[in-house]
């Protein structure tokens, strides 16, 4: 398998190329709108034809290469059938296979940080791509987009922490400069999801996070729903970072359209 770990430092964002050298085919997972030149140029030195594009979720921290890369080089987009993206090619569920030549990846559900989020699992290679449901020492916050503290605690505990130990673990950011984890670090280690935590504990921890709002939202949450095709003349202003227009994630989600909004508790990466 051809394997490739990528970086956005605006947005500390990891996009994943996996390709067969046989087939001479790829697939991007969580590309991002500002490195499209960059994932094109890769896959054109490696001499890959690009078929896929895998969202881990609805991302609201950045805008989503895939329907750039679809219309440049004609790869398919591919999400979860619950992230609320009206113009993917394939939507996938709880184990449904992806295959591009010899490689397989094994779809997880893993709710919770939104109710869309999936893990992608190559059980060949002994690699899963957990997009935010968790990250190195860390998960993804709960506050939006349907978030809920339960349901990423069993998410984790039952999709992810139930794959083999040694398994790696490729998350979709990280802060600190880390890469990759395994099962084993996180059963262990994980501050918020390890297994000595209860659920009482992991609530109470989210309950209790107050992080940044996150600067791109208004802009990424409208353009992820459409593979981020947004209009040319916008994507100088989505790619900076913005003010943010409202206070709370609850505003946010009601002028974005949301009629589930609540009062949301802490933000928490």
């Amino acid at each position: 398998m051809i394997f490739r770990q990528l970086f956005d430092p605006e947005t500390s964002t990891y996009t994943f190329l996996l390709g067969d050298s046989t087939a001479n085919e790829a697939l991007l997972i969580d590309p991002v709108l500002e490195q499209v030149d960059r994932d094109r140029q890769l896959v054109e030195e490696l001499g890959l034809a690009l078929r896929l594009t895998l969202e881990t979720h609805l991302h609201a921290d950045h805008v989503t290469a895939s329907g750039r890369l679809r219309d440049l080089l004609g790869s398919r987009v591919v999400v979860g059938k619950d992230a609320g993206v009206e113009n993917a090619d394939r939507t996938v569920g709880d184990r449904d296979r992806i295959e591009l030549g010899e490689l397989r990846l094994e779809v997880r559900s893993t709710p919770g940080h939104t109710s869309g989020c999936v893990t992608y699992v190559c059980h060949e290679e002994g690699a899963a791509f957990t997009g935010d449901a968790l990250l190195i020492r860390g998960c993804g916050r709960t506050d939006f987009q349907q978030g809920d503290p339960e349901a990423l605690f069993h998410s984790v505990r039952d999709q992810i922490f139930t794959l083999p130990e040694e398994t790696l673990l490729y998350p979709g950011h990280d802060y600190k400069g880390r890469t990759v984890t395994t099962v084993a670090e996180e059963k262990r280690l994980n501050p918020r999801l390890g297994v000595a935590r209860s659920f009482a504990e992991f609530d109470r921890i989210m309950s209790e996070l107050e992080l940044a709002y996150p600067r791109q939202i208004d802009r990424a949450v409208p353009a992820n729903r459409l593979s981020g095709l947004i209009p040319a003349e916008e994507r100088e202003s989505a790619r900076r970072p913005c003010e943010p227009e409202h206070r709370t994630v609850a505003e946010a989600m009601e002028r974005l359209g949301r009629q589930d909004a609540e009062p949301w508790r802490g933000m928490g990466i």
